[in-house]
This record gives C-alpha cells, sequence and structure tokens, in this order.
C-alpha cells in the first residue's frame, strides 16, 4: 500500500471535509458500549478534518484528543471542532503516555495501518479494560448507479477490507481481545458537487495525474447527466457503516 496515498489527504482537506460523510451517532456510541463506567479520554487516531472528532465531543464529560499525521489536516480538524487538543502522530507511533487513554477510535483508517504494531501501540496508550474502536462509512453498492460511480472511480482500500468479496473484516492483535462488529444502513442526500468533491477527497483520485482525473470527473458527469442530477437537487446515496470493537485485556 502506498504510502504517499496514505498521507495524502491533506491537499484535499476542504473537499474532504464537504465530501465525506458523518457517522451515525448510533454507531460511535455501540463502539464505546464496552469502556469501564469511569471512562471519559477518547483519542481519535487518523482524525483527519475532524468528522469522527465531532461526534465524539458531543458525548458527555468526553476528553477528546485528535491525533493525525499530516498538519493539513489537524489544521482543518481545530476549525472544525475548536478546543480538541491535537498531535502529530500515527497509530504505529502514538504521541501519549502509556495507559493514559479509556479508548482509541479510528474512522476510516485502519486500512493505512500496519495491524500488528498499531494494536501494540495502541494497547500501550489505552488502558487495561479500555477499547479500541474502528469505525468505516461504505458506499451500499447493492444499487446499480453507486456500483457504476465506484467503477469510475476505483475502489478503495477501506472497501476492500471492510466489504470486499473476500474480506474477513480488520485484524486486531494483542493486548486487545475478541473483536464485536455491528452495521447500520442510511442514506445521505447529496448534490452533484458534493459527489465530485467526495470523488476529489479520495486518494487514488489526489495521486492521480491530471489527465486521469480529467477522465474520471468526465465520466462521473455522463453518470450524473444520466441520473438527472443537476444545479442544486440531491439523490441519496446509500451507505452501510461498519463499526467494530475489542476491549484490551
Amino acid at each position: 500500500m502506498s504510502a504517499d496515498r496514505a498521507t495524502s489527504f491533506g491537499a484535499e482537506a476542504a473537499n474532504y471535509e464537504a465530501g465525506r460523510p458523518e457517522y451515525p451517532f448510533d454507531a460511535v456510541a455501540w463502539m464505546l458500549e464496552r469502556m469501564p463506567a469511569d471512562s471519559r479520554r477518547i483519542v481519535d487516531v487518523g482524525a483527519g478534518t475532524g468528522k469522527l472528532t465531532r461526534v465524539l465531543s458531543h458525548a458527555p464529560g468526553a476528553e477528546v484528543v485528535a491525533v493525525d499525521p499530516d498538519p493539513a489536516m489537524l489544521a482543518a480538524l481545530r476549525q472544525n471542532v475548536p478546543g480538541v487538543p491535537t498531535f502529530q502522530g500515527t497509530a504505529e507511533q502514538m504521541p501519549l503516555p502509556d495507559a493514559s487513554i479509556d479508548a482509541a477510535v479510528l474512522g476510516q483508517t485502519w486500512h493505512w495501518v500496519e495491524p500488528i504494531t498499531a494494536s501494540a501501540e495502541l494497547g500501550r496508550v489505552v488502558r487495561s479494560g479500555g477499547v479500541l474502536g474502528l469505525i468505516w462509512n461504505i458506499r451500499d453498492e447493492s444499487t446499480a448507479w453507486v456500483r457504476r460511480l465506484t467503477d469510475v472511480m476505483h475502489s478503495s482500500p477501506a472497501e476492500n477490507m471492510v466489504n470486499g468479496p473476500e474480506s474477513e473484516g480488520p485484524r486486531i492483535a494483542a493486548p486487545f481481545g475478541e473483536v464485536e462488529t455491528q452495521r447500520w444502513e442510511w442514506n445521505r442526500p447529496m448534490t452533484r458537487t458534493q459527489l465530485h468533491q467526495m470523488a476529489l477527497s479520495r486518494s487514488y483520485l489526489i495521486t492521480a495525474p491530471a489527465d486521469e482525473r480529467a477522465e474520471i470527473t468526465r465520466q462521473m458527469d455522463a453518470l450524473f447527466d444520466e441520473l438527472g442530477l443537476d444545479g442544486e437537487s440531491t439523490i441519496d446515496l446509500p451507505y452501510v457503516t461498519h463499526a467494530f470493537r475489542a476491549v484490551r485485556g
């Protein structure tokens, strides 16, 4: 997997914030419900522009910090979720002390990490009994036009890990225990502009040559013309949110 793709998102932080969906509150709450009763310290790892951080910060009494390798994404996060402390780092190299966190969560991120190293490092910062939560919003390709859209944009590492034909889900290792999983189906109304912003926030397009980006945009426009999507009209983009959780031993 390309390190350039994994760290490319800061170049398109504005499109990432506008084009990517929020996380359903119920799914985030489910990830965290195995935390010990006195828990409040949560780290959002690979936090990006703060999509997941925003939901976490609304939890009563939560003390949330955000970690991301990209300074441009952290700058966007500080604007989007003011007051949340931010640190530069990765799941494999956390800038936090031992046993200082009650839960570590990663949104759209685990497919970029080395799972054995990341599990061990997150196990270092999460206290015994704490939780590791992973979550992805994946487009529901049981809908024909969504399959066509993915064919144009190309599938992502996230989609292949969580929803691929031979996917066994994310690998979580010691010191975390058994992995539990749930899924939620929902729709996000999107305009033509938002769909283009979503595409432009994907690592494949960010790192693609200019002529390939232009061809993908052209093919997307042809699909949207077919669907009659223009101006401020919207179309429901179906999503499946996949969440996973494991308790630290």
